[in-house]
């Protein structure tokens, strides 16, 4: 592509295409000009928590760093130093405005602390670098945005220089070279990001809301702590195996090719902590020849799943025939059991089951325990008028989230446009 090909307002440079205005930069052109602005932790993991206390000055650790873009710094699990300790350390400490990156392990994370940090300042570890950018010609929070856009980060796993541990080192970092706009449209694009954060933030918390709100509203409702208008009639306390028909699956040798990729499907454990209460599909299908050569039996829509293994306790209901591994029991209500009533029920018990399980190389159930459950049972209208209001909460919650990723959809797909200059903002003079 030549000049005369290209978009007006438009310019090609060694970086590519990018608006005219922009600049092609580095790390080191825009640090700030003090000493310190760009430079590593000082603690070693061996020795530092001889000086770690209960309150101080917070040390950031890879814990405090996210992959999630929405979450800048998290200030929970922070150990803390002296100020004294804080002073022999002084290169190393962060303040507002300042950015952190992991240079070894998980070198995708980075944080920023922003207005929302609970203290002034901060020291990082070893395994952490600081930058402080000069703020004449970088915006903190545009930085940030930025260097977590798929781009930058594809650039930063790139340089990776470890071998079974990945590592990104301070020279790296100092000449990671990318494209910014200038400083008005570097804040005009962080404040369209950040309240698109602000934005999904809320919604999080609002999911984080309404699940509360529904675990108390199992705790009442399945207890029977609170009845629903027109119910009174009394609870009877029932044996789970009086009630229910049980089995567990089967696994064909995953070394037959020919037992597998059929129309037949096939529930694993991971399955259910992805599929959530309902399971129309499964990542992996048998055919008929790998369900007749093994222990696979056959539970019909509607059939309780039930966690044994690995996962104690996660449940799903069979939104269509299908199979199952041995580690899922597969359980069929009688005639006085609500089958999303019995879905609830064992979905309540998920913190308690874990303590229940066998020891062994791993915690698991087994059929035998799982009959032996035991549960009190309303009579089956008011069974299935409680199931339903908890199947309105769950409706209610999917839709939020279904919100919030969409959110954070139409987030990503801004990143990609404003931060490459594909789209621009209108600065206000």
């Amino acid at each position: 592509m030549n000049n005369s090909q290209l978009p007006k307002g438009y310019k090609l440079t060694e970086m590519g295409v990018i608006p005219e205005g922009w600049e092609e930069v580095s790390v080191e052109n825009i640090k700030a000009a003090s000493e310190n602005a760009l430079s590593t932790g000082p603690f070693g993991s061996s020795i530092s928590s001889q000086f770690f206390l209960e309150q101080g000055v917070p040390v950031i650790r890879g814990n405090n760093l996210s992959n999630s873009i929405e979450i800048k710094l998290k200030d929970d699990g922070l150990v803390f130093v002296s100020p004294e300790k804080a002073i022999e350390f002084r290169r190393s400490i962060v303040r507002k405005g300042d950015l952190i990156f992991t240079c070894w392990g998980t070198i995708n994370q980075i944080g920023l602390i922003d207005d929302q940090s609970k203290y002034l300042e901060y020291v990082i570890s070893n395994k952490q670098m600081k930058l402080t950018p000069n703020p004449d010609k970088a915006n903190s929070l545009f930085l940030y945005y930025l260097f977590s856009g798929h781009q930058i980060q594809s650039i930063i796993k790139n340089k990776n220089i470890g071998t079974s541990v990945p590592g990104f080192n301070l020279g790296q970092l100092r000449e990671l070279r990318f494209k910014v706009p200038p400083l008005p449209e570097q804040r005009s694009i962080a404040t369209a990001l950040s309240d698109m954060d602000e934005l999904l933030g809320g919604l999080d918390r609002l999911i984080a809301k309404k699940r509360d709100l529904k675990q108390s509203a199992m705790q009442q409702l399945l207890t029977g702590k609170t009845r629903l208008p027109g119910f009174d009639s009394e609870w009877e306390v029932k044996r789970l195996g009086d009630l229910t028909e049980m089995g567990s699956g089967g696994t064909p040798l995953s070394s037959i090719t020919a037992y597998y990729d059929g129309d037949i499907p096939w529930v694993s454990i991971s399955d259910m902590t992805k599929g959530g209460k309902v399971l129309y599909s499964t990542d992996r299908n048998l055919t008929h020849a790998g369900f007749f050569n093994s222990a696979a039996q056959m539970f019909p829509s509607g059939t309780v799943l039930y966690a044994m293994y690995a996962s104690l306790g996660e449940c799903s209901i069979a939104g269509v025939s299908l199979c199952s591994s041995q580690a899922i029991l597969g359980i069929r209500p009688n005639k006085d059991l609500n089958g999303e009533f019995l879905y609830y029920f064992l979905t309540s018990l998920k913190t308690t089951v874990k303590s229940l399980g066998q020891q062994g190389t791993q915690s698991n159930l087994n059929k035998g325990m799982v009959q032996d459950f035991i549960l009190s049972l309303p009579p089956l209208p008011e069974q299935t008028a409680i199931a339903s209001i908890l199947s309105d909460m769950d409706t209610e919650i999917a839709a939020i989230e279904q919100r919030r990723n969409k959110t954070r959809d139409l987030k990503q797909a801004m990143m990609q446009e404003l931060l490459t200059g594909r789209i621009r903002l209108k600065i206000e003079a």
